[in-house]
């Protein structure tokens, strides 16, 4: 059982510092924007269709909203919390049992990106000042209130553990050729991002793609690469 040991600890190895370097630079990077960047600044990075761009969103990846009741926000963090349980469980069983590297790499990547946005709403209101009155802490139906000047009484979101916004910079400003039926004109891909959405969608269009590779239908094509034990 060396050689299986062995294969296990230099996936763990190789996979866990995938995911601690995908952790690494999403939080570098969202550090970075929150004290360099005003809310709503840009700048170009690749011309002008590849910009930063520093927002937050209070919600699921790429901007999406859940709602504005304080248990909304609280069932989707425990949610990204049950499942980055269940996704180290699965990805620790599938090691164990000798699946393709290729697969824990995927999977780690789904980790990965589920923990970095995780961060954001567990500590980000700790570390970083709280302004009630910029536009991406407003929400409609809270019954948090702040007063806002002479803007008035403003609905805001509710703060605090597991209750903090993640943090996005990543925009493409890439626009459909106006010949193109339906999409003529409008933006190729309107959702600004960050590196943890991005390693969620690579993860899981990854393992989509190659579920065949990775999920044989035979049990000669479902042994593991290498061997795993030794004779005697």
């Amino acid at each position: 059982m060396l050689r299986t040991d062995n294969h296990f600890r230099n996936n763990l190895i190789i996979v866990g510092a995938i995911v601690a370097l995908i952790l690494l630079i999403d939080q570098a990077i969202k550090v970075y924007i929150k004290t360099h960047f005003m809310p709503g600044e840009s700048m170009p990075v690749f011309g002008n269709w590849f910009v930063l761009e520093y927002i937050e969103n209070q919600g699921m990846a790429f901007g999406t909203t859940f709602g504005s009741a304080i248990w909304h926000k609280l069932a989707l963090s425990i949610f990204r919390i049950v499942a980055i349980f269940g996704i180290g469980y699965y990805w620790f069983n599938q090691a164990r049992n000798g699946v393709r590297r290729s697969l824990l790499v995927g999977i780690g990547l789904i980790l990965a990106g589920a923990t970095g946005n995780l961060i954001d709403s567990m500590l980000y209101d700790f570390v970083f000042p709280y302004d009630p009155c910029m536009p991406f802490n407003h929400l409609e139906g809270s019954g948090v209130v702040s007063d806002c000047g002479i803007f008035g009484d403003i609905e805001t979101r509710h703060t605090g553990f597991l209750l903090g916004n993640v943090v996005d910079m990543f925009k493409f400003q890439a626009i459909w050729p106006e010949w193109m039926p339906l999409l003529g004109g409008k933006e190729v891909f309107p959702a600004i991002w960050n590196l943890a959405d991005a390693s969620i969608t690579v993860g899981v269009v990854y393992v989509i793609l190659r579920q065949k590779t990775f999920l044989p239908t035979n049990k000669k094509s479902s042994e593991p690469e290498e061997p795993v034990t030794e004779e005697a």
